[in-house]
Protein backbone atom coordinates (compact mmCIF):
# COMPACT_ATOMS: atom_id res chain seq x y z
CA UNK A 1 0.00 0.00 0.00
CA UNK A 2 3.11 2.21 0.07
CA UNK A 3 2.84 4.95 -2.42
CA UNK A 4 -0.69 3.81 -4.08
CA UNK A 5 -2.00 7.99 -3.87
CA UNK A 6 1.03 8.55 -5.38
CA UNK A 7 0.83 5.65 -8.00
CA UNK A 8 -2.86 6.85 -9.13
CA UNK A 9 -1.82 10.44 -9.57
CA UNK A 10 0.73 9.31 -11.77
CA UNK A 11 -1.57 6.95 -13.68
CA UNK A 12 -4.49 9.94 -14.16
CA UNK A 13 -1.90 12.11 -15.32
CA UNK A 14 -0.84 9.85 -17.52
CA UNK A 15 -3.80 9.24 -19.16
CA UNK A 16 -3.15 12.95 -19.58
CA UNK A 17 -0.49 12.35 -21.92
CA UNK A 18 1.96 13.12 -19.67
CA UNK A 19 5.46 11.44 -19.35
CA UNK A 20 6.00 10.83 -16.00
CA UNK A 21 9.21 9.04 -14.41
CA UNK A 22 9.03 8.25 -10.35
CA UNK A 23 12.06 8.55 -8.05
CA UNK A 24 11.01 6.40 -5.20
CA UNK A 25 13.93 6.30 -2.81
CA UNK A 26 14.78 5.21 0.49
CA UNK A 27 16.88 8.19 1.11
CA UNK A 28 18.63 11.55 -0.37
CA UNK A 29 21.45 9.61 -1.99
CA UNK A 30 19.62 7.02 -3.84
CA UNK A 31 17.61 10.09 -5.13
CA UNK A 32 20.53 11.60 -6.62
CA UNK A 33 21.57 8.08 -7.73
CA UNK A 34 18.37 7.65 -9.87
CA UNK A 35 18.03 11.26 -10.78
CA UNK A 36 21.79 10.61 -13.08
CA UNK A 37 20.43 7.92 -14.35
CA UNK A 38 17.45 9.48 -15.92
CA UNK A 39 19.91 12.26 -17.46
CA UNK A 40 22.22 9.58 -19.00
CA UNK A 41 18.88 8.59 -20.81
CA UNK A 42 18.38 12.24 -21.66
CA UNK A 43 15.40 12.94 -20.06
CA UNK A 44 15.02 16.54 -18.57
CA UNK A 45 11.55 17.17 -16.81
CA UNK A 46 9.67 20.19 -17.55
CA UNK A 47 8.15 20.25 -14.13
CA UNK A 48 8.76 18.03 -10.70
CA UNK A 49 6.30 17.02 -8.49
CA UNK A 50 7.48 16.25 -4.65
CA UNK A 51 5.44 14.06 -2.94
CA UNK A 52 5.72 14.95 1.12
CA UNK A 53 8.31 17.16 2.00
CA UNK A 54 11.24 15.66 2.73
CA UNK A 55 14.92 15.68 2.44
CA UNK A 56 14.21 14.61 -0.80
CA UNK A 57 13.14 17.99 -1.41
CA UNK A 58 16.53 19.50 -2.03
CA UNK A 59 16.75 17.42 -5.18
CA UNK A 60 13.79 19.67 -5.98
CA UNK A 61 15.22 22.44 -4.92
CA UNK A 62 18.90 21.72 -6.84
CA UNK A 63 16.90 21.71 -9.95
CA UNK A 64 14.93 25.04 -10.00
CA UNK A 65 18.17 26.44 -8.98
CA UNK A 66 20.65 24.74 -11.96
CA UNK A 67 18.06 24.23 -14.41
CA UNK A 68 14.95 26.67 -13.73
CA UNK A 69 12.63 23.66 -13.50
CA UNK A 70 9.56 24.78 -11.25
CA UNK A 71 8.51 22.15 -8.67
CA UNK A 72 5.21 21.94 -6.99
CA UNK A 73 4.42 19.30 -3.27
CA UNK A 74 1.70 17.62 -3.02
CA UNK A 75 1.37 16.90 0.65
CA UNK A 76 -0.35 13.99 2.40
CA UNK A 77 1.56 13.82 5.94
CA UNK A 78 -0.23 13.24 9.08
CA UNK A 79 2.72 15.12 10.66
CA UNK A 80 1.41 18.37 11.10
CA UNK A 81 -1.59 17.22 12.80
CA UNK A 82 -1.77 18.78 16.13
CA UNK A 83 -3.62 14.83 17.09
CA UNK A 84 0.06 13.45 15.67
CA UNK A 85 1.90 15.85 16.42
CA UNK A 86 5.72 14.46 15.11
CA UNK A 87 6.66 17.60 12.77
CA UNK A 88 6.74 20.13 16.55
CA UNK A 89 8.59 16.96 17.65
CA UNK A 90 11.37 17.36 14.98
CA UNK A 91 14.45 19.39 15.48
CA UNK A 92 14.58 23.10 14.83
CA UNK A 93 17.29 22.49 11.64
CA UNK A 94 14.56 19.75 10.82
CA UNK A 95 11.74 21.94 10.72
CA UNK A 96 13.41 25.26 8.92
CA UNK A 97 14.62 22.79 6.47
CA UNK A 98 10.86 21.67 5.71
CA UNK A 99 9.43 25.29 5.63
CA UNK A 100 12.35 26.11 2.84
CA UNK A 101 11.66 23.68 0.57
CA UNK A 102 7.66 24.71 0.88
CA UNK A 103 8.70 28.41 0.53
CA UNK A 104 10.61 27.80 -2.56
CA UNK A 105 8.14 25.59 -4.28
CA UNK A 106 5.60 26.87 -6.87
CA UNK A 107 2.27 25.73 -5.22
CA UNK A 108 1.30 23.33 -2.42
CA UNK A 109 -1.36 21.36 -2.98
CA UNK A 110 -2.46 19.86 0.05
CA UNK A 111 -5.45 16.66 0.49
CA UNK A 112 -7.72 18.42 2.73
CA UNK A 113 -8.55 21.82 4.04
CA UNK A 114 -7.81 20.54 7.35
CA UNK A 115 -4.33 19.83 6.25
CA UNK A 116 -3.33 23.08 5.20
CA UNK A 117 -4.83 24.91 7.96
CA UNK A 118 -2.24 22.16 10.26
CA UNK A 119 0.71 22.49 7.65
CA UNK A 120 -0.22 27.19 8.64
CA UNK A 121 -0.02 26.55 12.16
CA UNK A 122 3.18 24.30 12.15
CA UNK A 123 4.83 27.61 9.80
CA UNK A 124 4.96 26.23 6.76
CA UNK A 125 4.01 29.17 3.84
CA UNK A 126 3.92 28.96 0.58
CA UNK A 127 3.87 31.25 -2.29
CA UNK A 128 0.28 29.30 -3.60
CA UNK A 129 -1.90 26.58 -1.57
CA UNK A 130 -4.15 24.71 -3.13
CA UNK A 131 -6.51 21.06 -2.69
CA UNK A 132 -5.92 18.13 -4.99
CA UNK A 133 -8.20 14.88 -4.30
CA UNK A 134 -7.11 10.87 -3.90
CA UNK A 135 -8.07 8.98 -7.03
CA UNK A 136 -10.69 6.66 -6.73
CA UNK A 137 -10.84 3.57 -8.70
CA UNK A 138 -13.64 3.68 -10.95
CA UNK A 139 -15.55 0.25 -10.20
CA UNK A 140 -16.39 1.83 -6.63
CA UNK A 141 -18.57 4.67 -8.65
CA UNK A 142 -22.62 4.80 -8.06
CA UNK A 143 -23.23 2.64 -11.21
CA UNK A 144 -21.71 -0.16 -9.89
CA UNK A 145 -23.73 -0.14 -7.02
CA UNK A 146 -27.15 0.50 -8.33
CA UNK A 147 -26.83 -3.06 -10.51
CA UNK A 148 -25.89 -4.75 -7.50
CA UNK A 149 -29.13 -3.63 -5.74
CA UNK A 150 -30.89 -5.30 -8.19
CA UNK A 151 -29.78 -8.38 -8.13
CA UNK A 152 -30.45 -10.94 -5.04
CA UNK A 153 -31.91 -10.14 -1.86
CA UNK A 154 -33.86 -6.89 -1.21
CA UNK A 155 -32.43 -4.32 1.37
CA UNK A 156 -35.02 -4.14 3.36
CA UNK A 157 -35.60 -7.95 3.86
CA UNK A 158 -32.57 -8.04 5.80
CA UNK A 159 -30.09 -7.15 8.56
CA UNK A 160 -28.73 -3.69 7.88
CA UNK A 161 -24.47 -3.95 7.74
CA UNK A 162 -22.50 -0.99 8.49
CA UNK A 163 -19.31 -1.55 6.64
CA UNK A 164 -15.68 0.00 8.53
CA UNK A 165 -12.15 0.25 6.17
CA UNK A 166 -8.92 1.25 7.82
CA UNK A 167 -5.40 -0.46 8.33
CA UNK A 168 -6.17 -0.96 11.99
CA UNK A 169 -3.29 1.04 13.67
CA UNK A 170 -5.46 2.33 16.82
CA UNK A 171 -3.54 5.52 17.39
CA UNK A 172 -5.34 6.72 14.53
CA UNK A 173 -8.18 4.82 13.66
CA UNK A 174 -9.98 4.29 16.95
CA UNK A 175 -11.62 0.91 16.42
CA UNK A 176 -11.90 -0.15 20.25
CA UNK A 177 -13.70 2.50 20.67
CA UNK A 178 -15.93 1.90 17.06
CA UNK A 179 -16.19 -2.07 19.11
CA UNK A 180 -17.47 -0.60 22.49
CA UNK A 181 -20.22 1.39 20.74
CA UNK A 182 -21.07 -1.67 18.90
CA UNK A 183 -21.37 -3.79 21.89
CA UNK A 184 -23.60 -1.19 23.33
CA UNK A 185 -25.90 -1.40 19.74
CA UNK A 186 -26.31 -4.98 20.09
CA UNK A 187 -27.34 -4.66 24.20
CA UNK A 188 -30.53 -2.65 22.65
CA UNK A 189 -31.48 -4.64 18.61
CA UNK A 190 -29.35 -7.16 16.91
CA UNK A 191 -30.85 -6.96 13.26
CA UNK A 192 -27.80 -5.63 11.87
CA UNK A 193 -23.89 -6.53 11.58
CA UNK A 194 -20.51 -4.19 11.48
CA UNK A 195 -18.17 -5.73 8.49
CA UNK A 196 -14.40 -4.69 9.67
CA UNK A 197 -12.42 -4.72 6.36
CA UNK A 198 -8.69 -4.72 6.63
CA UNK A 199 -5.60 -5.62 8.71
CA UNK A 200 -2.33 -3.99 10.48
CA UNK A 201 -0.25 -3.18 13.51
CA UNK A 202 -2.83 -3.13 15.65
CA UNK A 203 -5.36 -6.66 14.17
CA UNK A 204 -4.74 -8.79 16.74
CA UNK A 205 -4.88 -6.44 19.93
CA UNK A 206 -8.48 -5.10 18.71
CA UNK A 207 -9.46 -9.14 17.32
CA UNK A 208 -8.55 -9.51 21.56
CA UNK A 209 -10.76 -6.86 22.34
CA UNK A 210 -13.86 -8.07 20.45
CA UNK A 211 -13.65 -11.22 22.45
CA UNK A 212 -14.15 -10.12 25.54
CA UNK A 213 -16.47 -7.64 25.00
CA UNK A 214 -18.72 -10.61 23.93
CA UNK A 215 -20.30 -9.18 21.25
CA UNK A 216 -23.45 -11.94 20.20
CA UNK A 217 -21.76 -14.37 17.33
CA UNK A 218 -23.13 -12.77 14.34
CA UNK A 219 -22.73 -9.20 14.62
CA UNK A 220 -19.16 -8.54 13.51
CA UNK A 221 -17.82 -9.94 10.16
CA UNK A 222 -13.69 -9.89 10.17
CA UNK A 223 -12.43 -9.91 6.22
CA UNK A 224 -8.97 -9.65 7.20
CA UNK A 225 -7.26 -7.21 3.69
CA UNK A 226 -8.80 -6.79 0.48
CA UNK A 227 -8.41 -5.92 -2.89
CA UNK A 228 -9.63 -2.49 -4.04
CA UNK A 229 -11.56 -4.45 -5.90
CA UNK A 230 -13.30 -6.96 -3.06
CA UNK A 231 -13.45 -3.41 -0.98
CA UNK A 232 -16.05 -1.76 -3.45
CA UNK A 233 -18.13 -5.24 -3.73
CA UNK A 234 -18.17 -4.74 0.21
CA UNK A 235 -19.29 -1.28 -0.17
CA UNK A 236 -21.86 -1.85 -2.57
CA UNK A 237 -23.47 -4.89 -0.57
CA UNK A 238 -23.07 -1.98 2.88
CA UNK A 239 -26.50 0.08 4.11
CA UNK A 240 -23.45 2.17 5.41
CA UNK A 241 -20.39 3.22 6.46
CA UNK A 242 -18.58 4.20 9.21
CA UNK A 243 -15.12 5.56 10.42
CA UNK A 244 -14.44 6.52 13.61
CA UNK A 245 -11.00 8.01 13.34
CA UNK A 246 -8.90 10.11 15.62
CA UNK A 247 -7.01 12.03 13.02
CA UNK A 248 -6.91 11.88 8.91
CA UNK A 249 -5.12 13.71 6.12
CA UNK A 250 -7.36 12.81 3.71
CA UNK A 251 -9.58 9.45 4.19
CA UNK A 252 -9.85 8.01 1.32
CA UNK A 253 -12.15 5.19 2.66
CA UNK A 254 -14.31 8.72 2.55
CA UNK A 255 -13.92 9.43 -0.49
CA UNK A 256 -14.91 6.10 -1.82
CA UNK A 257 -18.06 5.48 0.41
CA UNK A 258 -19.24 8.68 -1.30
CA UNK A 259 -18.46 7.56 -4.59
CA UNK A 260 -20.50 4.16 -3.91
CA UNK A 261 -23.17 6.28 -2.75
CA UNK A 262 -23.22 4.76 0.76
CA UNK A 263 -24.45 7.14 3.32
CA UNK A 264 -21.44 7.97 5.54
CA UNK A 265 -20.70 8.33 9.61
CA UNK A 266 -17.65 10.17 10.46
CA UNK A 267 -15.88 11.75 13.23
CA UNK A 268 -14.34 15.04 11.57
CA UNK A 269 -11.23 14.07 9.98
CA UNK A 270 -9.65 14.79 6.27
CA UNK A 271 -12.85 15.48 3.91
CA UNK A 272 -15.29 13.94 6.24
CA UNK A 273 -16.93 17.17 6.95
CA UNK A 274 -17.48 17.41 3.26
CA UNK A 275 -19.05 14.24 2.10
CA UNK A 276 -20.47 12.68 5.37
CA UNK A 277 -24.44 12.77 6.17
CA UNK A 278 -23.22 12.69 9.74
CA UNK A 279 -20.66 13.62 12.01
CA UNK A 280 -19.83 12.60 15.42
CA UNK A 281 -18.10 14.41 17.59
CA UNK A 282 -14.67 13.06 18.86
CA UNK A 283 -15.09 13.03 22.13
CA UNK A 284 -18.76 10.69 21.97
CA UNK A 285 -16.51 8.90 19.37
CA UNK A 286 -13.58 7.64 21.63
CA UNK A 287 -15.43 8.41 25.12
CA UNK A 288 -18.88 7.31 25.19
CA UNK A 289 -19.87 4.24 23.44
CA UNK A 290 -23.46 4.49 24.11
CA UNK A 291 -23.74 7.93 22.71
CA UNK A 292 -21.09 6.64 19.45
CA UNK A 293 -24.04 3.45 19.53
CA UNK A 294 -26.83 5.92 18.71
CA UNK A 295 -25.15 7.40 15.31
CA UNK A 296 -24.81 4.09 14.39
CA UNK A 297 -28.43 3.38 14.41
CA UNK A 298 -29.16 6.74 13.31
CA UNK A 299 -26.97 6.37 10.20
CA UNK A 300 -28.32 2.86 9.59
CA UNK A 301 -32.44 3.38 10.28
CA UNK A 302 -33.21 7.14 10.04
CA UNK A 303 -33.21 8.13 6.18
CA UNK A 304 -33.45 12.06 7.56
CA UNK A 305 -29.43 11.72 7.52
CA UNK A 306 -28.67 10.34 4.39
CA UNK A 307 -28.85 13.73 3.04
CA UNK A 308 -24.81 13.33 0.95
CA UNK A 309 -24.57 15.08 -2.41
CA UNK A 310 -21.30 15.10 -2.80
CA UNK A 311 -20.01 15.78 -6.62
CA UNK A 312 -18.20 12.51 -6.80
CA UNK A 313 -16.53 13.41 -9.84
CA UNK A 314 -14.13 15.36 -7.94
CA UNK A 315 -12.37 12.00 -7.20
CA UNK A 316 -12.16 10.14 -10.92
CA UNK A 317 -8.79 10.04 -12.09
CA UNK A 318 -10.10 11.79 -15.53
CA UNK A 319 -11.31 14.95 -12.95
CA UNK A 320 -8.07 14.41 -11.04
CA UNK A 321 -5.62 14.24 -13.50
CA UNK A 322 -7.04 17.34 -15.43
CA UNK A 323 -6.72 19.76 -12.04
CA UNK A 324 -2.87 18.01 -12.11
CA UNK A 325 -2.06 19.17 -15.19
CA UNK A 326 -3.42 22.92 -14.76
CA UNK A 327 -1.59 22.76 -11.59
CA UNK A 328 1.91 21.96 -13.77
CA UNK A 329 0.72 24.42 -16.48
CA UNK A 330 0.63 27.34 -13.87
CA UNK A 331 3.61 26.46 -12.75
CA UNK A 332 5.44 26.75 -16.14
CA UNK A 333 4.10 29.88 -17.00
CA UNK A 334 5.05 31.85 -14.06
CA UNK A 335 8.01 33.56 -13.80
CA UNK A 336 10.23 31.52 -11.57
Amino acid sequence: MSGLFVQKHVEALRAQGCDVRVIFSQGLGDSWRQWRALRREGWMPDVVQLNVIQKQGLLAMWLKRRYGIPYLIIEHWSGYLPENGQFMRMSAYKRRLYQRIAAQAEQVLCVSQKLQQAMQDCGIRAREWGLIDNVVDGFFFEESRGASEHSGTSRESRVKTLLHVSCFDERAKNVKGLLRAAKMLSERRQDWKLVLVGTGVDYTDVRALADTLEIPEGLLEWTGELTPLQVAEKMHEADAFVLSSRYETYGVVLAEAAAAGLPILSTPVGIAEEVADLIVPQEIAQNKPGRMAEFMETILWNTEHRTQNTDTKRFSADFIGKKLKESYDRCLHRDI
